[in-house]
């Protein structure tokens, strides 16, 4: 049976007016025509209960047979009208016995994605390690959520998705000041928060959130079903005592911005390093922005103590991106510049920004600027880097000139409009292109915080954090022509409260393993 007999089954049983459906709905048979382990099997839905927000419920699936299990499948049907997939997500039996959720003969599964105050219909796919297949039919009622933001559940839909609309997305995470991270669909639902510490440092990843903290040298998991725990990492003290920013994938472990203090003094938001979180092992490479530019300038006769100033937020990191086509990492200084570096040597590669501001005036750094060809904007105040799938380096490129630059020296240009710039860069030409952007109409301002994230089929989502005077949020889903295919507006209590950083991510075919 596919999913899409599946969900008919189910729609079927919601017109019965059934308050619980759950079948055994057959199992399969083995290659060789016997009879599979889950024609065999004797796994039923022993019952639910409800999970600490009602986007989340813990389904008992009870037999002797969950020890012949490989993975457990679970698919929540969209509400009638919805153009946003349905959450279908894999537990690996692994992950589920190495998060606590299998007992000898049951499993506790955490099914997550729910809509609040609604009767979800809910299929399973239990399959086994012969390769056959049980599927099963549930339905699970949730209650209201009452938001302690006020701010998720009351969207202004400034443009609803429409059907026949190419996104490459149904689900994003806003990474929020407020509470919880959390996850809308692309409807404007939202589909799960939990209690939680705001922070904002914020990764998911294989089925949970990974945190850092702004105030120690801490990292905590956040699972789906909103319990938290202390990860086993090494942050090597003082040099990295506490989070600033974010977290991105790098290509062994984890990209985090920090503050601590190196051999200079005091290193404010200046340090990137690539962290183990899930091992006691330390970093396997620290960036110390500071101690590399001051190296590199020495070297090539510039006095750095002007420009590198310990205990002042003179680099202000904020995000940064592995490149693997040459080994780099790509560092956002929004006080400055992007810069790329070596990922093994820390040699600097490039510097990539406004010509007008203060960092220019070094004649070393001078020496590894871009220069941007072919018209286009230079990137100012940028958020978000990355390298998207046809090999471009993008940013959120807020516009906001430096704000922490000596005083008489040049700040550089501010515009009146934020956009998502896409670059191309020659290394040998040390020359970069502006390939293409999107600035909405030159619309909307977001001087701080913000991002653009590329998902499935070159679409974007985009995240106008600061808009309207720092008193809104502008969730934007683009599609690959640069139409835009969604705007949800938010109200932000506070400068970047609502969702400082919003990202896809595949609710609707995730794989935790």
């Amino acid at each position: 049976m596919n999913k899409a007999s599946i969900r008919n089954l189910v729609t079927y049983g919601l017109a019965l007016g059934l308050s619980l459906i759950f079948c055994g709905c057959g199992g399969s048979f083995a290659p060789n025509g016997d009879p599979g382990l889950a024609e065999q099997s004797d796994i039923t839905v022993a019952g639910s209960q409800p999970g600490i927000t009602p986007f989340i419920a813990s389904v008992q699936l009870s037999g002797q047979s969950v020890a012949q299990l490989s993975s457990v499948e679970f698919n929540i049907l969209p509400k009638p009208g919805s153009l946003s997939q349905p959450v279908d997500v894999t537990w690996s039996l692994n992950a589920l016995s190495n998060r606590g959720y299998v007992q000898s003969n049951s499993i506790n599964l955490p099914v997550f994605g729910l809509y609040a105050g609604y009767n979800n219909p809910v299929t399973f796919r239990l399959t086994f390690n012969d390769g056959t297949q049980q599927q099963l039919i549930y339905q699970v009622a949730t209650q209201p959520y009452a938001d302690p933001t006020g701010v998720y559940l009351n969207p202004t839909i400034v443009k609803a998705r429409a059907p026949g609309s190419t996104l490459g997305f149904n689900f994003f995470v806003v990474k929020s000041l407020l509470d919880s991270p959390v996850i809308i669909d692309t409807d404007g639902q939202l589909r799960w928060a939990v209690p939680s510490t705001p922070t904002a440092d914020v990764y998911f990843g294989n089925g949970q959130f990974v945190t850092g903290s702004g105030s120690g040298p801490s990292v905590t998991l956040l699972q789906m079903d909103g319990t938290q725990s202390a990860a086993a990492t090494n942050l090597p003290q003082p040099l990295l005592f506490s989070f600033n920013h974010n977290i991105d994938p790098g290509p062994n472990g984890l990209l985090a911005e920090f503050s601590g203090t190196d051999d200079l003094g005091d290193s404010v938001e200046d340090i990137v390093a690539e962290i183990a979180p899930f091992s006691g092992q330390p970093p396997y490479e620290i960036f110390d922005m500071a101690d590399i530019l001051t190296s590199y300038m020495l070297k090539n006769g510039d006095d750095p103590t002007a420009f590198v100033r310990p205990g002042v937020d003179w680099f202000h990191s904020n995000a940064s991106t592995y490149d693997p086509s040459d080994n780099t990492v790509i560092i956002s200084s929004r006080e400055n510049f992007l810069i790329k570096v070596n990922y093994s040597t820390h040699d600097i590669v490039w510097i990539f920004g406004d010509p007008t501001k203060y960092w220019y005036t070094f004649p070393s750094l001078r020496a590894k600027a871009l220069t941007l060809d072919a018209g286009g904007d230079y990137p100012i105040g940028q958020h978000a880097v990355s390298i998207t799938s046809d090999g471009y380096m993008m940013v959120f490129n807020d516009g906001l000139g430096s704000v922490n630059e000596p005083p008489g020296e040049s700040a550089g240009i501010s515009r009146t409009f934020s956009e998502v710039s896409a670059y191309s860069v020659n290394t040998a030409k040390m020359t970069a292109q502006q390939v293409w952007s999107f600035d909405y109409g030159k619309s909307i301002y977001s001087p701080v915080c913000g991002s653009s994230y590329e998902a499935a089929g070159n679409s974007y989502l985009v995240d106008f954090a600061t808009a309207d005077n720092y008193q809104q949020m502008r969730l934007v889903g683009v599609d690959s022509s640069l139409n835009v295919a969604f705007d949800f507006q938010y109200a932000s209590p506070t400068i970047c409260g609502a969702g400082w950083n919003a990202i896809p991510i595949p609710l609707e075919d995730l794989q935790i393993n």
